[in-house]
């Protein structure tokens, strides 16, 4: 099998609710995702998505078409099952751009399935199709925090993920509030975006503990790793490390400080599901656990994150949901079920999507 035509088109996705978060001074603008298809002398089509944030990984829309016009030829007589030997041709192409990457390497994973007859999750290792993701819930007026944390209960999850780190005053009577409107146990998950510094977490930390928090995530700055171990060492509440961890060699390091007790994985940081497994491996090995989270993806790029999820044990968190914060993409078929925080990937080869 070999790839043919490589086509990407820019689509535009519509939040349908406000959402702000710490970094980049509060604006979330995941609102453009770029959707790829890899046509095979095969017949079949591999689907990738690359949603690009600027303040993570440095990219835009614009940089990620750009990388698609040099890459496409390079791609053309290929198999799909050169992973190895693409993301190689990928790195050759440019440093970074791993949200472009992920577009890639997730239509080769389809593709890969797909040959093999099986869903996605089983082609990587998985038995269980399975997963159960948080529900986040934006930065706003803490009274409206509270009512989404209810409603969101109310549909069936279990588990919330608040984004905090823009006023500790706020934040603190938020998760009061939410802590009220969902009872004792709903689980609660706290994500600062590197809003806060070490001495401000954990006094904020400290004025929650009321409220029963299960974790913090990126509380201070990416590059800032001892400040990272600083909070792990201070607090019982699990540190999960976000934006300092993209590639392998980034675990690596933060691992090795000792820095955090979870690490989030998404695709659109490492690059995909090749490098993705590659940080699970190493967490692994060190003895902790992962989650695979998701930045502003459609339907598609959740179903690759959480045929991810489904395929590794050591993957033991899930924060797969900005497909509820999005409106559907016209066109898009997703054959995955979700009944609350339970996300039922598709027993059909590849990812489960299609388009009309």
């Amino acid at each position: 099998m070999k790839i043919t035509e490589f086509s990407f088109e820019a689509k535009k996705t519509v939040m349908n609710v406000e959402f702000r978060i710490a970094l980049a001074d509060g604006n979330c603008s995941l609102d453009d995702t770029v959707l790829i298809k890899l046509h095979t002398d095969a017949g079949l089509i591999g689907y990738g998505e690359a949603q690009p944030f600027r303040a993570v990984t440095g990219e835009t829309i614009q940089s990620v078409k750009g990388f698609y016009e040099v890459l496409a030829p390079l791609l053309i007589g290929r198999s799909p099952f050169e992973l190895e030997t693409i993301h190689r041709l990928m790195n050759d192409v440019a440093f970074g751009n791993n949200a472009a990457k992920a577009g890639i390497d997730i239509a080769l994973y389809d593709l890969c399935a797909k040959a093999v007859g099986l869903p996605l999750y089983r082609y990587l290792g998985g038995s269980e199709g399975t997963v159960y993701t948080d529900m986040t819930i934006g930065i706003n007026k803490p009274k409206k925090m509270a009512e989404l944390a209810k409603a969101y209960v109310d549909d069936g999850f279990t588990m919330l993920k608040v984004k905090v780190g823009l006023n500790d005053e706020e934040d603190i009577e938020a998760i009061r509030l939410i802590r009220e409107a969902v009872g004792p146990d709903i689980e609660l998950r706290l994500d600062a975006n590197q809003g806060w510094q070490v001495k401000q977490t954990l006094a904020v930390l400290k004025a929650m503990e009321p409220y029963n928090i299960r974790e913090i995530e990126q509380p201070v700055q990416y590059h800032d790793i001892a400040g990272l171990r600083a909070v792990r060492v201070a607090t019982d509440i699990d540190v999960v490390a976000d934006e300092s961890i993209l590639l392998p060699a980034d675990a690596l390091r933060v691992l090795k400080e000792d820095a955090c007790d979870i690490v989030n994985i998404k695709l659109m940081k490492s690059g995909g599901i090749y490098q993705a497994l590659k940080i699970n491996d190493i967490a692994e090995a060190a003895g902790i656990p992962c989650m695979v989270g998701c930045m502003g993806e459609t339907a598609l790029g959740i179903a690759a994150g959480a045929a991810l999820a489904a395929a590794r044990d050591n993957i033991a968190y899930a924060d797969l949901d900005s497909h509820n914060l999005n409106d559907p993409l016209p066109g898009m078929q997703v054959m995955f079920e979700q009944k609350g925080s339970a996300i039922k990937l598709a027993e059909v080869a590849g990812l489960g999507v299609s388009f009309d």
